[in-house]
C-alpha cells in the first residue's frame, strides 16, 4: 500500500484520532490570533534597506519632517468665509486643544494662532518684526480683516493656512507616529463636535484628511471587515452547499476543512510575529471558498456513487482513487500561483502569497484526512438520506443545471469552429485591451465616495493647493573630496613656515572627523592659536581668513546661483496645474527680504549676494518659530528641501510631476556637484507600485511556466498539457483586458488577481481533461464521452464556480473598495473560467482528429489512480 492508500485508509480507519490531532492544530494556531497586528503603512510595502525607503527616511530625519494630519474648517455661508470672529474663534480653540494631545508636535504645529506675521517695523525702519498672526481669537470684523491682510500678504501661508478664496482654513498637525493618528482623529472629532454644538450656527464644516490618518483608518476598518467578510463567507457557502446537496451533517465536512485551514493559516502567519496588512487581511476570503473546492468534488462524486444501505468505505476509496491525483496537482498549482508572489519585491505581498500557498496545500490534506473520517463517522441512517446519490439520477438528470450543461455540450460539439474563432476574436481584442491598463493607486480611495475621508479629501483639495506631500531634495555631494582638498591647501599655505608641524598635526585630526561643522571649529581652533602663540599670530589670522572665507563660500545653498536655480525650479513647479503649491528656502528668503527694503511688493526679490542671504536668514532667526529654517534647509547649507503641495495622491499625478522636474532638469541641468533625490509619502507610493507590477510580471510569467511543466507532467501529453493551460491563457487575458477597458486601476489587489486566476482555472481544467481522457477510454466514442462528462465532471467543475463565486458576494457589500474590487473580479473569473472550461475545452478537442492518440489509448495508463488497498483489490477481482 502507498502513502496515498495508507493515509486514506488511516483516516477511514482511526476517524477519532483524525479529529483529535485536527482540533489541536486549530486550538494552538487560534491561540495565536489574540497577539494579531495590524499594519497599512505603505512604507512597509518597501523593504527596510530599499534604497528610496532609506533616503526617504533620512530626509524626514535631516529636515525634522514629520507626517501630518490636516484638519480644515469651510465656512461657504458667510461673506467673508473664514475671515469672521466665530470661525476664526473656533479656529483657535481647535488649535490650542490639539496642542494639548498625546502624539502631537506641538511646536511644529501649524495653525493661524501659532505662527507669524512678518512686516517691517514702524519704529525702526530697515528691521523687521515679528507678532504673532493670532494672538487672540479676533472679536470683531474687523480684527479678523487684520488677520485676512496679513494672511495675503505672506506667500508662506497663503494657499497653505487659508485658501485662496478665503473659504477654507486649516490646521496641520504634524505627530510623532503615523500609527497614532487614528486615535488623534477621534479625539480631535470630539473637540470638533464640542465646537459644532457650541455654534450650531456658525456655518463652518470640519474636515480631516492626509495619507497618515486615511491609512490608519483603513487598518480599523480593515480589520472590522476582516472580522465580518470571512464568516458571511463561510455561511454564503455553507447555504449553497445545502442547495447541492441536501445534508446539512454531509456539508459540515468542507466547512469545518475551511474553518481548520483559514484558522490555521492565520495562526501562523500571526504566530511568526507578522502584521496584518491589506493583502493578508484577505487570506481569510480567498482561503474558505478555495478550501472547499476539492471537498466539492469529493462530496458530488461520493453523493453520485454512494447507494444507501452499503458501506461508505467502498464508495470513498473509489472516488478518492481517482481524485486523488488531480486534487493534489490542482492544488500544487494553486498554491505555486500564489507562492510565485515571493518573486515580487513587496514583503506583504510575498507573505500573503506564501502563507496562501500554504493555506492550499493544509486544505488538501484536510480534505483527504478530515472529509473521509467525517463521512465514514456518520450513520447508516444520515447517510441514506442523501438526496442526491446517483450519478444516473433522473432528477438530476431533468434539473436545470444538467439540462443547461447537456446543452452547453451539445452546442461546443455543434459549434466547435464558430466557438474557437469566437474566443481567438475575444483573445486578439484582449491583447489591444492590455495596453489600455492604467497603473494607479491612492490610499484614500480605497474608501467608498460617501466615506467622510473622500469627501474630506474632494473639499480640501478643491480649497488649498493640496494635502498631499512630496518633497524635493537637492543636496551638494563630493563634499569630503572638497574637504581633502581644501586641507592639503591649507597645510602647503604654512610650508616652511614655523607654524607647519604645528598645523600638520591639528590638521590629522580634521582629516578624520565627520563633524559637518568642521569649518567652524577649525576656525575657533585657528583664533585660539592666534591668541597663545603670539609670536606667529599673523600667520595664524592669515590661515582663519583663509578659512573664514572658505566657511561662507562652504553654504552653497546661500549662493546667488544656487538661490537662482531653486528660484527657477520652483517658477516651473509653480506654473503647472499638477502642483497645487511650493515652498522652500527661496520663499522665505524673498519674503522676509522683502520686509527689510520696505514691504513693497517690488521688493519680493532673492538678496543679491551670500553676505545678504545670511543677514537675511539672521533676520528670520529672531522670529517665534526660528526652527522652521531648518525643515527647508540643513544648519551647513548644503543640502535642501522643496515642499510639495499636491491635490491628488493618485500616483500617476506624482509620477507626471517626477516627469515635469526631469524634463526642467534637462533643459537646465543641476548645478555642478548637485544632485536631486524625491521624498514623501506621495512618492514612496509611486516606488512600491512600481516595483509591484515588474514583480507580479516577473511571478505570473515564472508561474505560468511552473504550471504548464506539471501539466505536461501529470499528463504525460504535450498535447493535454497545453489544452490544460487554455482557460488559464484566456481567463487572465479577458480579465485584464476588461479592467483595461472599463478603466479600473490597476492596483495591488487586482494585480494579486492574477495569482488566483492561475491556480483555480487551471484546476478546473485538470478535473475537466482526466475524467474526459478516462471516459474516453472506456468508451472509446468522442461524442458518449461529451454526454457522460457533462453528467458528472462539469456539473462539479459548475458547482466549484458557483461557490466560489458566491462565497466572495459578501466583499461587495464591504464599505472598502479593495475588497469589493477582489469580490467582483474572483466573481467573474470564477465565471469565465468555468465557461472556457466546459465551452471551449470541448470544441478544441472536437477539432482534433486522432482522439485515440490525445488521449493515448494504446500508450501507458498514466498514474492518475491511488493505490488500492487489499480489501478493495479484493472487491475489484470479485467484481
Amino acid at each position: 500500500m502507498g502513502f496515498k492508500g495508507w493515509l486514506v485508509a488511516l483516516s477511514m480507519q482511526k476517524p477519532k484520532q483524525v479529529f483529535l490531532a485536527i482540533f489541536a492544530l486549530v486550538v494552538f494556531a487560534g491561540l495565536q490570533i489574540p497577539s494579531i497586528k495590524v499594519d497599512t503603512d505603505p512604507e512597509n510595502m518597501l523593504p527596510h534597506d530599499q534604497v528610496d525607503r532609506v533616503f526617504h527616511d533620512e530626509v524626514k530625519k535631516r529636515f525634522s519632517l514629520h507626517d501630518m494630519i490636516v484638519v480644515g474648517v469651510v465656512n461657504t455661508e458667510h461673506e467673508q468665509g473664514v475671515y469672521n470672529p466665530q470661525t476664526l474663534q473656533d479656529l483657535n480653540k481647535l488649535s490650542l486643544a490639539v496642542q494639548t494631545m498625546d502624539g502631537v508636535i506641538r511646536q511644529d504645529l501649524m495653525a493661524l494662532n501659532t505662527v507669524d506675521n512678518i512686516s517691517q517695523s514702524t519704529d525702526q525702519p530697515g528691521t523687521i518684526r515679528f507678532e504673532w498672526m493670532m494672538k487672540s481669537a479676533p472679536k470683531t470684523q474687523a480684527e479678523a480683516d487684520q488677520i485676512k491682510a496679513s494672511v495675503e500678504n505672506l506667500p508662506l501661508l497663503k494657499n497653505t493656512l487659508v485658501s485662496g478664496d478665503g473659504k477654507a482654513a486649516g490646521v496641520y498637525i504634524p505627530i510623532e507616529n503615523k500609527s497614532e493618528s487614528y486615535r488623534l482623529s477621534k479625539e480631535i472629532q470630539l473637540v470638533i463636535d464640542e465646537l459644532n454644538a457650541a455654534s450650531p450656527t456658525s456655518g463652518n464644516s470640519f474636515h480631516m484628511a492626509g495619507l497618515p490618518v486615511a491609512e490608519d483608518t483603513f487598518g480599523v476598518e480593515m480589520f472590522i471587515q476582516m472580522a465580518i467578510s470571512a464568516p458571511l463567507a463561510g455561511l454564503m457557502i455553507f447555504v449553497l452547499m445545502w442547495v447541492f446537496f441536501r445534508s446539512m451533517l454531509l456539508i459540515t465536512a468542507p466547512m469545518l476543512v475551511a474553518m481548520a485551514a483559514v484558522i490555521i493559516t492565520m495562526g501562523l502567519l500571526i504566530g511568526q510575529g507578522y502584521t496584518v496588512h491589506i493583502m493578508s487581511s484577505m487570506i481569510p476570503i480567498f482561503l474558505m471558498p478555495i478550501a472547499v473546492v476539492d471537498s466539492v468534488h469529493i462530496l458530488s462524486e461520493f453523493s453520485d456513487r454512494y447507494k444507501p444501505g452499503d458501506k461508505p468505505q467502498s464508495a470513498l476509496r473509489s472516488v478518492v482513487g481517482h481524485l486523488f491525483t488531480p486534487m493534489l496537482y490542482t492544488s500544487i498549482t494553486s498554491a505555486v500561483g500564489f507562492a510565485s508572489l515571493a518573486l515580487t519585491p513587496i514583503p506583504p505581498v510575498q507573505i500573503f502569497g506564501l502563507h496562501v500557498a500554504f493555506g492550499i496545500l493544509l486544505a488538501f490534506a484536510l480534505t483527504v484526512t478530515l472529509v473521509p473520517a467525517y463521512i465514514v463517522s456518520l450513520s447508516p441512517k444520515r447517510l441514506a438520506a442523501l438526496k442526491d446519490h446517483s450519478l444516473t439520477d433522473k432528477s438530476e438528470e431533468q434539473s436545470k443545471l444538467g439540462r443547461f450543461l447537456s446543452l452547453a455540450g451539445r452546442f461546443s460539439i455543434a459549434k466547435s469552429k464558430g466557438i474557437i474563432l469566437l474566443f481567438v476574436a475575444v483573445g486578439t481584442v484582449s491583447i489591444y485591451g492590455l495596453t489600455t491598463i492604467q497603473i494607479n493607486d491612492n490610499p484614500v480611495r480605497w474608501f467608498k465616495e460617501d466615506h467622510r475621508l473622500r469627501i474630506a479629501d474632494k473639499v480640501m483639495n478643491s480649497h488649498f493647493s493640496g494635502t498631499y506631500d512630496a518633497f524635493l531634495v537637492l543636496e551638494r555631494t563630493g563634499l569630503a573630496t572638497q574637504k581633502t582638498e581644501f586641507l592639503g591647501q591649507l597645510e602647503s599655505l604654512a610650508i616652511d613656515q614655523p607654524i607647519a608641524e604645528k598645523l600638520k598635526s591639528i590638521l590629522i585630526e580634521y582629516r578624520e572627523s565627520s563633524n559637518k561643522s568642521w569649518l567652524e571649529k577649525l576656525a575657533f581652533d585657528l583664533d585660539d592659536l592666534a591668541y597663545e602663540d603670539a609670536a606667529n599670530e599673523s600667520l595664524w589670522l592669515e590661515l582663519l581668513s583663509v578659512v573664514e572665507k572658505a566657511q561662507s563660500q562652504s553654504k552653497f545653498f546661500l549662493s546667488p546661483d544656487a538661490l537662482n536655480y531653486l528660484e527657477g525650479l520652483q517658477t516651473h513647479l509653480n506654473s503647472s496645474e499638477l502642483v497645487g503649491k511650493s515652498n522652500s528656502l527661496v520663499t522665505l528668503l524673498k519674503t522676509v527680504y522683502r520686509e527689510l527694503q520696505g514691504g513693497d511688493s517690488s521688493q519680493y526679490l532673492l538678496p543679491k549676494n551670500s553676505a545678504a542671504a545670511a543677514q537675511t536668514i539672521l533676520s528670520f532667526q529672531s522670529s517665534h518659530r526660528p526652527d522652521d529654517l531648518w525643515h527647508m534647509v540643513t544648519p551647513d547649507y548644503n543640502a535642501t528641501v522643496l515642499w510639495l503641495q499636491l491635490k491628488s495622491g493618485d500616483n500617476q499625478k506624482m509620477s507626471r510631476v517626477i516627469e515635469l522636474v526631469d524634463d526642467y532638469v534637462e533643459l537646465h541641468p543641476l548645478p555642478i556637484n548637485v544632485e536631486m533625490n524625491w521624498a514623501g509619502l506621495t512618492y514612496i507610493n509611486v516606488v512600491w507600485q512600481e516595483q509591484m507590477v515588474s514583480g507580479m510580471l516577473n511571478s505570473l510569467t515564472s508561474a505560468f511556466f511552473m504550471v504548464l511543466v506539471m501539466m505536461l507532467l501529470l499528463f504525460r501529453s504535450v498535447k493535454i498539457g497545453l489544452l490544460a493551460m487554455l482557460p488559464l491563457t484566456v481567463t487572465i487575458l479577458f480579465i485584464y483586458a476588461v479592467i483595461g477597458f472599463v478603466g479600473k486601476d490597476y492596483d495591488m489587489p487586482i494585480a494579486v488577481l492574477s495569482a488566483l486566476t492561475l491556480g483555480l482555472s487551471v484546476d478546473f481544467a485538470i478535473h475537466f481533461l482526466e475524467r474526459c481522457r478516462a471516459i474516453y477510454r472506456e468508451t472509446g466514442d468522442w461524442p458518449a464521452t461529451v454526454d457522460e462528462v457533462y453528467k458528472g465532471p462539469a456539473r462539479a467543475i459548475s458547482r466549484n464556480a458557483v461557490v466560489i463565486a458566491v462565497g466572495f458576494t459578501p466583499l461587495l457589500f464591504a464599505p472598502l473598495v479593495p475588497y469589493i474590487t477582489v469580490g467582483f473580479f474572483l466573481a467573474v473569473i470564477m465565471a469565465v473560467s468555468a465557461v472556457v472550461t466546459v465551452v471551449l475545452l470541448p470544441a478544441v478537442i472536437h477539432q482534433i482528429k486522432d482522439k485515440d492518440r490525445l488521449f493515448s489509448v494504446s500508450g501507458p495508463e498514466p498514474a492518475l489512480e491511488l493505490e488500492l488497498d487489499p480489501e478493495q483489490n479484493q472487491e475489484k477481482e470479485n467484481a
